[in-house]
């Protein structure tokens, strides 16, 4: 039997392994695609720490990685688009027989692997000139903020923002808000790296959320008026707090970043009267990542700063020791099985 190396979480122990396992082979509707490249993210981090558990996974093992990049490999019966040599993203879930949506790498086996099942619904074309590491984290790292700006938060040309947490998804958010139109566009981190790097991403001002008057310069910066639109990347309840504090007449805010705090609206009044809203979010639809590679396409949108660092798949550990200590302040790893 033909083997390949994936790295493999045990979910009852947690522990990660890069070992070998059975090489796949595809289905009715699947396709094999060989691994290029598979994004790092917080995710990961949250089921290796035990933070986050799959819903659905059949059995106590799975091959992280839900960002994912390829070539197909082969194809299985009953697949009538996709061809052999063909260049591939993967959206980073599909539907069941049931209905229910599974995330790839969390509630089946994913992309840290040399060769990844996919359905053929899941394929995405990508470009000749679109390098595998930045397709790969455009499924979540780019198209999450994508619908966080787009859809959820409705973000309209000129209208006053704010992005609280400038790592992986928010430095993104930055770059999606500027090419929409947004302005001013406010990056929110204690971080001087981050506040940089937001910077760089489009931000028109960075400012440390712990600062003092750090409430007074969001209200300095738009007017008086407050935000049309506060986006929680950090998951943070004083996030959150300062965030409802300084939006403005029908202010959203757009909550990104996880946590399981409870949120307190202090003045409920004056909330209701300039009739605000909280919106959650989670992840995209698939067709975000098609706009977003649309996008890619047409030289609006690219990617190449967004990859701070590749590793090879057997040094999967090193690069999740990297991400959980945040390392560099990196944007998006990459592992290049």
């Amino acid at each position: 039997m033909a083997t390949m190396r994936a790295a493999r979480l045990n979910i009852t122990d947690r522990t990660l392994q890069v070992t070998d396992v059975p090489k796949p082979s595809p289905g009715q509707g699947q396709v094999l695609v060989r691994v290029r490249a598979a994004g790092v993210c917080l995710s990961d981090i949250h089921l290796i720490d035990g933070t986050l558990s799959p819903l659905h996974l059949k059995g106590d093992t799975v091959t992280l990685g839900h960002e994912v990049s390829g070539v197909v490999e082969e194809v299985g019966p009953g697949v009538f688009d996709a061809e052999v040599g063909e260049r591939v993203a993967l959206q980073a879930g599909e539907h069941d027989r049931h209905g229910r949506v599974l995330t790839r790498g969390v509630d089946y086996d994913g992309g840290w692997a040399e060769y990844a099942l996919a359905a053929e619904e899941t394929l995405v074309p990508i470009p000749d000139e679109l390098s595998f590491e930045q397709a790969a984290i455009i499924p979540d790292a780019v198209s999450t903020p994508w619908a966080a700006v787009t859809t959820t938060g409705d973000v309209r040309p000129a209208e006053a923002v704010c992005v609280w947490g400038a790592g992986g998804l928010g430095a993104h958010a930055v770059q999606l808000l500027r090419m929409v139109g947004a302005a001013p566009i406010i990056a929110a981190d204690p971080d001087e790296h981050a506040r940089a790097r937001a910077l760089e991403y489009g931000a028109d001002v960075a400012l440390d959320s712990t600062a003092p008057d750090f409430l007074t310069r969001i209200g300095q910066l738009t007017h008086g008026r407050g935000l049309d639109a506060a986006f929680d990347f950090a998951g943070v309840p004083v996030v959150r707090d300062q965030a409802v504090q300084v939006l403005g007449e029908h202010g959203r805010l757009v909550l990104v970043g996880l946590t399981d705090k409870p949120l307190e609206v202090r003045d409920g009044t004056r909330f209701s009267y300039l009739r605000q809203q909280i919106l959650g979010h989670y992840g995209s639809e698939p067709e975000h990542v098609t706009q977003l590679v649309d996008l890619v396409r047409a030289g609006r949108l690219e990617f190449s700063r967004s990859v701070s660092g590749t590793f090879t798949l057997e040094d999967a550990p090193k690069a999740v020791e990297q991400l959980e200590r945040r390392t560099g302040s990196p944007v998006r790893l990459v592992l290049q099985p």
